[in-house]
């Protein structure tokens, strides 16, 4: 017997609701209806098979069918005739994986017992919400990152040009990720497949062909221009440090051609193929082909090549702290501190993502899946941190622009109160100028406490045009002068907190 999928049952109580007002099977023994937390399963006749369509998963086949056996003493059969384990007995869903899907299934979930898989979709869901905390702060941290040196004029350098298309490519492929996951969730999840919508109707990106292709090349590129603007980071930083013939400028033609113009060249190899060969929805697992390898051996040689560049910069550290007769001690922790810090800034520690975890044991399958997705996610936050937020230069940028921001308040508030003394001042004197007769003049002029008035209004006075004849305001009509990066409006002047100043 054969039906279609329909629609999806969230609970048992649904499943047999559904069924309420079915007559059971003409026979005297039958299994009654069950869910398996996917499909809703109708009353069977013992000894018959019960086939369903394919639920609409991504890794599934929703025009194949799973199947159910119901014994001839009207139990649902388990993994096998004999199998009374499982008392809702056992749906067999080989038949709707795809090739790909179904070599992980075989892999990963085949022999493991409900525990396990129950606690291994424990850790896949604790290591994902893991991996969307680290894109978050990596998107945020690079984003900030590439404000600072877009706005800081002072820091532009040919270092910091490099770092800015790093950070670039790096909050390009984080948002992509970020919008599949949404959509995984949301679209898919929440609303659309995993709610019972038809396969190719749910509105989520896995249902929309060719745009979700596309999303995924466009991830692949992204990932491969990351690498490559990793290589010319750690070909830079070498060639500054161990290769002194090489310190001259940079060729930035060649290094946009490698950045952004060879993993273009790349992705293409990689995606034709793959749309002649790999018909699978949304491209499904198309990371466990061998054509992968297009793409991930350009990958794999960039972190080789850094690996070499990180160890040879190593070398020359210790050889100049041997010439600073530096204690061994000290020679070691800063050699130490500088292959910690150039780890996640070469991409090293992509790594251990190409370890082949452990199915068997799932304690080390636990520790690769978060370590694995604790490094690749925050990798921008990492990067961002060293190259940005920890730097001396950034540091002391962001020093003197919030130094400016409270020298400016506090000479804003400084010059409205001095206004608001010499209004007040100013108003009682022009109280006194138009009191009439001659008298009351002799009186301002010989009484003390007037006397004081009259001085203070002749200070007030001096004050005033001083004030407006420029010499207290450094924000007007003086002209400019250009001062390490900065331009500042008193060029008279050479205290930092005598200086005004605004960043270009």
């Amino acid at each position: 017997m054969r039906k279609h999928y329909t629609n999806k049952i969230n609970n048992l109580e649904e499943c047999l609701s559904s069924f309420s007002g079915i007559e059971p099977p003409d026979a005297d023994v039958y299994c009654n209806g069950t869910w398996d937390k996917w499909l809703c399963w109708p009353p069977t006749k013992a000894g018959a098979r019960v086939q369903l369509s394919c639920p609409p998963m991504p890794g599934l086949i929703a025009t194949n069918f799973a199947y159910r056996n119901c014994r001839s003493d009207g139990i649902w059969e388990g993994k096998t005739p004999n199998d009374n384990s499982m008392p809702n007995g056992y749906t067999n869903y080989l038949n709707c994986y795809t090739q790909e899907a179904r070599e992980i299934f075989e892999k990963y979930i085949a022999d493991k017992t409900p525990a396990q898989k129950q606690l291994m979709y424990d850790i896949v869901r604790s290591t994902r919400t893991l991996e969307i905390c680290g894109l978050c702060l990596s998107l945020v941290a690079t984003f900030l990152s590439l404000i600072i040196f877009a706005y800081f004029r002072g820091l532009k350098c040919n270092r910091t040009r490099i770092h800015k298309n790093l950070f670039v490519a790096i909050i390009v492929q984080v948002i992509i990720e970020l919008i599949l996951y949404i959509d995984q969730h949301v679209a898919r999840a929440a609303g659309g497949e995993g709610s019972g919508a038809p396969s190719g109707q749910s509105g989520a990106i896995y249902d929309t062909p060719v745009f979700c292709e596309v999303l995924y090349a466009l991830l692949e590129y992204t990932k491969t221009v990351k690498f490559m603007w990793m290589f010319i980071e750690g070909l830079y930083l070498h060639n500054m440090i161990a290769v002194s013939v090489f310190s001259s400028k940079p060729s930035y033609a060649l290094y946009y051609t490698v950045g952004w113009g060879l993993p273009m060249v790349l992705t293409i190899a990689w995606a034709i193929p793959m749309a002649q060969t790999h018909h699978v929805q949304c491209w499904y697992g198309y990371y466990y082909l061998p054509i992968i390898w297009i793409i991930e051996a350009p990958r794999v040689t960039v972190i080789a090549v850094n690996l070499f560049f990180l160890l040879n910069i190593i070398r020359v550290l210790i050889m100049k702290l041997r010439e600073t007769h530096t204690n061994e001690a000290n020679r070691v922790r800063k050699a130490v501190k500088a292959a910690i810090v150039l780890l996640p800034l070469l991409g090293i520690t992509n790594f251990v993502v190409m370890i082949e975890p452990q199915p068997d044991d799932l304690v080390k399958f636990g520790c690769w899946a978060i370590i694995s997705h604790f490094l690749i996610s925050f990798e921008g936050f990492f990067i961002s941190l060293i190259y940005c937020f920890l730097n001396g230069e950034v540091r002391a940028a962001l020093g003197r622009l919030w130094q400016r921001y409270r020298q400016h308040r506090t000479f804003r508030a400084s010059s409205l109160r001095r206004m608001s003394r010499s209004f007040s001042v100013f108003t009682s004197f022009s109280e006194v100028s138009h009191t009439s007769g001659s008298q009351r003049v002799n009186q301002v002029a010989t009484t003390p406490i007037n006397g004081t008035t009259a001085s203070l209004v002749r200070n007030a006075v001096n004050r005033q045009t001083n004030q407006s004849a420029g010499t207290r305001f450094p924000l007007e009509d003086k002209p400019a002068i250009r001062n390490n990066g900065y331009v500042s409006v008193n060029a008279d002047v050479n205290s930092d907190q005598q200086i005004y100043s605004t960043v270009l």
